[in-house]
């Protein structure tokens, strides 16, 4: 086999065993009550942090989200030589599957995201898993990258536990915001290229579905490719 076809051989190998776990219960779908505190981020593109299992689920919710510019999937919470695929699903380093988004403020604001987050995306309930997927590098947590998304992250989870939507306690994060390391070509933009792969129909076309129902008014049809 000619190099050339042993680099794609042995990415579609990793790609394969991605996020790939025995079958589950379908995950829940929670209608989260819209947020008391609303973002002021003013004019310009913000970004955000947000890390909720297997980044592929994430990437594609966000990515039919209107006013996205931009969801990328990497890495948070560990070095830069910890920021390697095989290295994180492995469960050694301390990063988090995560997706950093890029948003237009004017049309979706930093609360209606986290009422997605909770809503289509995270089982805020779960911890160091999400779905099929264990681990720490799984864990859902809340990454806000400037003073009015920590006020407004923390504002909403304290409403979420007081609304009591779910049976067990939230257990969703704020963490500090570090490094972010984007993950591999192969994972960018996964679920739009990937539309039959199996976990993409089992676990993360339902929550793109979920968005457009709960959410018509901010769902895109298009999915927003980096």
């Amino acid at each position: 086999m000619r190099p050339a076809a042993l680099l794609v051989a042995a990415a579609t190998l990793v790609v394969t065993s991605a996020c790939q776990q025995p079958a589950l219960a379908a995950e829940e779908v929670v209608e989260a009550p819209a947020a008391v505190r609303t973002a002021k981020e003013g004019a310009g593109l913000k970004t955000a942090i947000f890390a909720g299992g297997c980044f592929w689920g994430v990437e594609a919710v966000f990515s039919h989200t209107k006013g996205v510019r931009s969801a990328v999937s990497g890495y948070h919470g560990g070095t830069e030589r910890q920021a390697d695929y095989k290295l994180v699903s492995s469960g050694v380093t301390d990063h988090a599957e995560a997706v950093k988004v890029t948003y237009d403020p004017r049309v979706i604001r930093y609360d209606q995201l986290l009422r997605i987050f909770f809503s289509v995306v995270a089982d805020p309930t779960q911890l160091n898993r999400q779905g099929p997927d264990r681990g720490a590098h799984y864990r859902s947590a809340l990454i806000p990258l400037s003073a009015e998304q920590s006020a407004v992250a923390r504002t909403y989870l304290a409403q979420l536990k007081k609304a009591g939507l779910w049976d067990r306690p939230i257990v969703t994060r704020i963490e500090r915001a570090q490094a972010f390391y984007p993950a591999e070509a192969y994972h960018q933009d996964f679920a739009a290229k990937n539309p039959r792969h199996s976990y993409i129909q089992r676990w993360d076309a339902p929550k793109v579905a979920a968005l457009k129902r709960l959410y018509p008014g901010v769902y895109r049809s298009e999915f927003q490719r980096d």
